[in-house]
């Protein structure tokens, strides 16, 4: 074992110890559903804040998103970082925040399934949503596995099926401390992963900047490379070689923490209504320093990456896999290995790690919470105490993260498409209701409905055609590839479905029968007080 891997071993081992730690300490506290789901509904704005941006980002934003557009889009992939700061978090907090609090108190709306179920007085709106949530955390869940496992493979030199025992690891850890403490241990570590999460990316950026002469010298150098497939000089331009594609994953990734189950959770528990303006700034600047800083890193994969064809000016083959296509994930494994002295590897092994711990509890505990809430419980009728329904979750955590690592198990499920299709299916199907649900008293469940559907449907249908049979439907995806908008993308088409949604539920509401008034007005008089 080399210098190197000895500090790196420490360092994860001292940091599995205190998450570990949190978790017994949290769980002295956490005696009942309520303070399982929602840490007793005491958590302030700070934690709220960070858990908000930890469990944002996390290995798909550090080592898939960052690798496959930071080499696609250069340096312009940092506007993604900035779309997500001021998109995904200072308008979702400004917009989302203060209504979901206050309304989802009012219901005593413990989940999204539930959120739907209440405000428009409709059992199977619930049943049907909580089915959707399970199914489609599962890839989501996978990708944040995937991202993971390739940067502790890099560090440790695992070997070719070495990530697979990381990848177990990393669900044993995150089981332990979501089980015992539940949501309050999940928040306490957020905000410790938070602060681990900006002092590394600010670190990393600045010593893979400093191998090629600064920002300056590596931009020069970015416009040195040649690639047929981009025009010259464009990958050190303002808005890169393709601004239209580019803008299609800036709203995926940016607008698409509006319609997450596991994101606007976070406006659920939090302490009061008071912390919302706080939380918002301290939200944005978290989301713009880690974000950016991920983003601009990947735009310059290419200073340390090639290919078979020549293309970049870096050195490490990047090679092809089974499927044809470039593994991306392995580009910023491959780039921090190469550019960042030994002591600071262990430090980005628990930046990732921090990242992607947080998201994996936030996502094991959104989904284990829906299905018992809002599935097995309902089903019990009336069979199934609070105790059971602690247990249940507990269980159900453990099966959750085991069907994950299975999936992500398989090479050739690239981060960025696992990830792509979980967020467009959840948020093309529970945007629209979500939002104009907190906003109009005319959303009518019809509307609600046709969201949920347009938001499934399309999304199977284009995982089928362009990623499970593409030689079965080659003329069309020939065609959707060639548009300016690249429609054979699950990133472009998850970003439609999610716009969608937000313009279909007011215009399809217009013309369809109103919830019935005494629901709708017992909602919204939680704004009165």
């Amino acid at each position: 074992m080399t210098t190197s891997q000895i500090i790196t071993t420490v360092v994860v081992a001292v940091y599995a110890i205190v998450m570990v730690s949190i978790g017994l300490i949290t769980s002295r506290k956490t005696k009942n559903v309520n303070d399982f789901v929602f840490g007793g509904n005491k958590i302030g704005p700070w934690m709220t804040a960070f858990g908000f941006g930890t469990t944002y980002f996390s290995a798909v934003v550090f080592i898939g998103y960052a690798g496959q557009f930071g080499w696609s889009y250069g340096v312009s992939a940092a506007w993604i970082g900035i779309g997500n700061a001021v998109i995904g978090a200072t308008l979702a907090w400004a917009v989302l925040g203060r209504r979901t609090r206050l309304m989802t108190k009012h219901l005593d709306a413990k989940s999204m399934p539930d959120f739907f179920m209440k405000r428009y007085n409709s059992s199977a709106l619930k049943t049907v949503a909580a089915v959707i949530v399970f199914i489609f955390m599962i890839p989501y869940t996978a990708s944040v596995y995937n991202g993971l496992s390739r940067l502790f493979a890099m560090a440790f030199d695992l070997g070719e099926n070495g990530y697979e025992y990381v990848m177990i690891a990393m669900a044993v850890l995150s089981a332990i401390y979501v089980v015992l403490g539940g949501y309050g241990a999940t928040a306490v570590n957020d905000f410790i992963q938070g602060m681990i999460m900006l002092v590394g990316i600010s670190a990393v950026v600045i010593s893979v900047l400093r191998v090629n002469g600064g920002f300056g010298g590596s931009v020069d150098l970015l416009k040195t490379v040649n690639d047929a497939k981009v025009p010259s000089g464009s990958l050190a331009s303002l808005f890169g070689p393709d601004p239209i594609n580019l803008f299609g994953v800036v709203v995926l990734t940016s607008l698409g923490t509006w319609g997450l189950p596991q994101m606007v959770h976070k406006f659920y528990a939090i302490r009061d209504e008071k912390d919302i303006k706080r939380g918002l700034i301290i939200s944005t600047f978290f989301c713009f320093v880690v974000a950016g800083g991920c983003y601009l890193l990947g735009g310059f994969t290419r200073l340390f990456n090639t290919t078979e064809a020549g293309e970049g000016v870096g050195d490490n083959l990047i090679q092809k896999l089974s499927n044809g296509k470039l593994e991306f994930d392995a580009m910023v494994p491959a780039m921090l290995q190469k550019a960042l002295p030994s002591v600071l590897i262990g430090l980005v092994v628990v930046l990732v790690l921090s990242a992607s711990l947080s998201t994996l509890s936030a996502l094991v505990l959104t989904s284990s919470t829906t299905l018992t809430h809002d599935l097995i419980r309902p089903a019990a009728k009336g069979k199934m105490n609070e105790k059971r329904e602690f247990v249940t979750m507990r269980v159900l955590i453990l099966f959750f993260l085991l069907v994950s690592v299975l999936i992500a198990m398989n090479k050739n499920a690239a981060i960025t498409s696992l990830m792509s299709y979980s967020w467009g299916a959840l948020s093309g199907a529970f945007l629209g209701p979500f939002l104009w649900g907190l906003y109009s008293k005319k959303t009518t469940r019809a509307a609600v409905w046709t969201s949920f559907a347009l938001g499934v449907i399309l999304t199977t249908a284009h995982m089928l055609i362009f990623s499970f049979f593409p030689s079965s439907f080659s003329g069309f995806v020939n065609w959707a590839k060639s548009l300016p908008l690249n429609l054979a993308s699950p990133i472009n088409a998850g970003a439609l479905l999610m716009i969608f949604s937000i313009i279909l539920v007011p215009v399809i509401s217009a013309f369809t029968k109103p919830v019935e008034k005494e629901t709708t007005e017992n909602a919204f008089s939680a704004y009165k007080a």
